[in-house]
């Protein structure tokens, strides 16, 4: 934090705090002015929903009103038609909260927060109330009016005091990264360092993506975020999803052309360092893209039957700086445009994307299917020790344990969050009881009340404001909110909160140790099952016939890129070096190249190349770490050799580039491509 800064954002934290204290206290004083019966729970809702950004307040609110009316709406066709069959009732609720958990993790966006919120709801409303269920209306009416009246509260204060914009921040995340991808396009120009060198960088640069599209889904509920700079930032976003595999094949191609084939070609070395200072330097000081554009197209030669291996890596290269001038130029416009709040619909820009901005996310259909089913077990084996026990405040068990199991779900190692998650309720249990038991029966007079409650409930709202503790302060204020049950009047009873807090705890004991059982596997197996599915995404890529979008592809890949380096240190040293260098990225990608280059090839050749692809697909679907048949190798020169000789000079150049990236990334160690006995091609 630097003293330079404006003062808003060096105690953004401390700002954050006072203002959801604030909101909090708001949605309370309301609550109990219109008398609804439980204003604690519109209290809670401030501390659930509120984030440090407006645009991420707003759209968990959204959301969040969504998943509570679907919710109680489920509650009320549920509970009056089953509570006289209480374990079918129980069958039905944990059925539904698993369902809408495995919905939940394969959205994986923050919309999901709409299917998570809408299965524990049902939990929240439907298991206390099986004792008055003639009265479940009015009371699921009630929660969405508590809630509502929460969530109105936090997004009005969140953005009328002091507002901080999503835009903002996803505009300075952008402007970073792209500053780093220009630091990383230079080293690689300039042969600065080795791949191994460069790896931290490039697995920043994925990472970063990835929380980019994360922060950028909120944009659209920023009210305080121009239009045109959201429009702008999806399509900067579209450009870095190619960057990264464009730079990644770069350094590929020098390394297989070597320091010796660039001496040999001292026009291609000048070409390089140019562009190496083009990429970095400011706007005011650059020559027009046009101008090197053209100076690639120079130094591009025709390929035919006697181009040398050397000469189809050339050419692979030229291209690939070709498409690294294009994205350069178009961020650089764009950001341009952003800056000016021009219209970026009338850019002339140079990539375009078939698929439209929307970001493409890997789901694990298998690993949501157990995390569902745990979360029905563990609900249903609370009920079966209420029912069974008949004890009577043993609904907050299920009830907890719908909330825990759903929370953490989407984590490596659930058990030890859900763990975590226990030990700071019982802090909040603890917290609860000073105040009930403690301070509050002096109380009466509200400003006092407020006051009492300012010094924890603001450290409630610093521990969220920061990364590193928004779990646990979130922990802390949902349940010290939920558990203290401020109401007009007070009615605290030592023996009630004793059971309710024991329940409580119960609960949430054993969504840990089943979630535990469910979800034994740790990120180790998640990781291979990210590998596995890298394969089995290639393997259809090279299966279909016709067009792809290339950057929907890479958007799919570097999704499970940012996913598997959270847990590289699990993969084996082979997967670790592919995923290092973006190999299988940019396998796909030439994959979906080669499809489109081959409709303008002749019949054999495409003939030739389609036995390859289907070869490749199952090599794929078979592969099990152990590198690729040799056979495919074979494959892949024939498929060459026929493409070299085919009589559409375009079609063969994109045919060939394809074929370039395929064999490097699939076959990194290979001899020289060279001709089979009896062609005319030169080696």
């Amino acid at each position: 934090m630097r003293a330079d800064e404006p003062f808003l954002v060096r105690h953004a934290d401390l700002i954050f705090a006072l203002k959801t204290f604030a909101a909090s206290i708001l949605a309370l004083v309301i609550a109990l002015a219109m008398d609804l019966p439980r204003p604690y729970w519109a209290m809670a809702t401030v501390y659930i929903t509120s984030q440090p950004l407006a645009g991420a307040t707003s759209s968990k609110a959204f959301f969040r009103v969504i998943g509570t009316l679907v919710g109680a709406i489920m509650t009320v066709a549920l509970v009056p038609n089953l509570i006289t069959a209480p374990e079918l009732l129980c069958l039905a609720i944990a059925l539904w909260v698993g369902l809408c958990l495995y919905l939940s993790l394969l959205d994986g966006t923050p919309r999901s927060y709409v299917f998570m919120l809408a299965g524990y709801t049902v939990a929240l409303i439907g298991f206390p109330a099986v004792s008055e269920p003639s009265a479940i209306f009015d009371t699921a009416v009630s929660r969405v009016e508590e809630i509502s009246l929460g969530i109105i509260c936090a997004s009005l204060v969140s953005t009328i005091i002091f507002p901080r914009g999503v835009a903002p921040a996803v505009a300075n995340r952008v402007d970073l990264w792209l500053s780093d991808a220009r630091r990383l396009s230079q080293a690689v120009l300039l042969r600065e360092g080795t791949s191994e060198s460069h790896r931290p960088r490039r697995l920043k640069l994925a990472t970063d993506i990835v929380e980019i599209d994360t922060l950028s889904t909120h944009l659209a509920y920023d009210r305080l975020t121009d239009r045109n700079a959201v429009n702008g930032l999806g399509e900067i976003r579209l450009r870095m999803l190619m960057l990264l595999p464009v730079i990644a094949s770069l350094e590929d191609r020098l390394a297989a052309l070597g320091e010796e084939a660039l001496r040999r070609e001292p026009e291609l070395k000048r070409l390089l360092e140019d562009l190496a200072q083009w990429i970095t330097s400011d706007v005011s000081a650059r020559q027009p893209a046009d101008r090197i554009r053209a100076v690639i197209a120079e130094r591009q030669a025709v390929l035919d039957d006697r181009a040398s291996w050397e000469r189809i890596l050339t050419t692979s290269l030229l291209s690939r700086l070709r498409e690294l001038v294009d994205l350069s130029r178009d961020c650089r416009a764009l950001i341009e445009a952003i800056a000016e709040g021009s219209n970026v619909s009338t850019l002339d820009l140079a990539f375009h994307s078939e698929a439209g901005a929307a970001p493409v996310r890997h789901r694990d259909r298998g690993l949501a299917l157990w995390s569902a089913a745990g979360a029905a077990t563990a609900i249903l084996i609370c009920c079966a020790f209420w029912i069974g026990t008949g004890w009577p405040d043993g609904a907050s068990a299920p009830m907890m344990a719908a909330v825990a199991c759903s929370f953490f779900a989407a984590q490596d190692e659930p058990a030890r969050f859900i763990r975590s998650f226990g030990l700071w309720s019982l802090v909040a249990i603890a917290v609860v009881a000073v105040y009930l038991f403690a301070l509050v029966p002096a109380i009466s007079h509200l400003e006092v009340l407020v006051a009492a409650l300012a010094p924890i409930f603001l450290l409630y709202g610093f521990l969220i404001a920061r990364p590193a503790t928004a779990g646990t302060g979130m922990a802390l204020a949902a349940n010290t909110a939920t558990l203290l049950a401020l109401q007009s009047t007070y009615s605290a009873d030592f023996a009630s909160y004793a059971n309710s807090a024991v329940a409580f705890f119960v609960g949430v004991v054993i969504a840990e140790l089943v979630t535990r059982i469910a979800r034994g596997v740790g990120a180790e197996w998640i990781a291979n099952r990210l590998v596995l599915s890298n394969w089995t995404t290639l393997a259809v890529a090279a299966e279909r016939r016709g067009k792809r979008d290339r950057a929907e592809f890479a958007g799919l890949m570097l999704h499970r890129l940012g996913l598997l380096v959270q847990r590289i240190a699990f993969l084996s040293e082979s997967d670790r070096r592919d995923t290092d260098s973006l190999v299988q990225l940019r396998i796909g990608i030439n994959i979906i190249d080669l499809r489109r280059a081959r409709y303008g090839l002749a019949a054999s050749t495409i003939s030739v190349i389609d036995d390859m692809l289907d070869q490749l697909a199952i090599a794929c679907r078979k592969y099990a770490g152990d590198g690729m048949p040799v056979e495919l190798l074979a494959s892949v020169d024939r498929a060459l050799a026929r493409a070299v000789k085919d009589p559409n000079a375009t079609a063969r150049e994109d045919a060939l580039i394809g074929l370039v990236g395929i064999r490097r990334g699939l076959f990194p160690d290979a001899p020289a491509y060279r001709p089979r006995a009896g062609e005319s091609v030169a080696a």
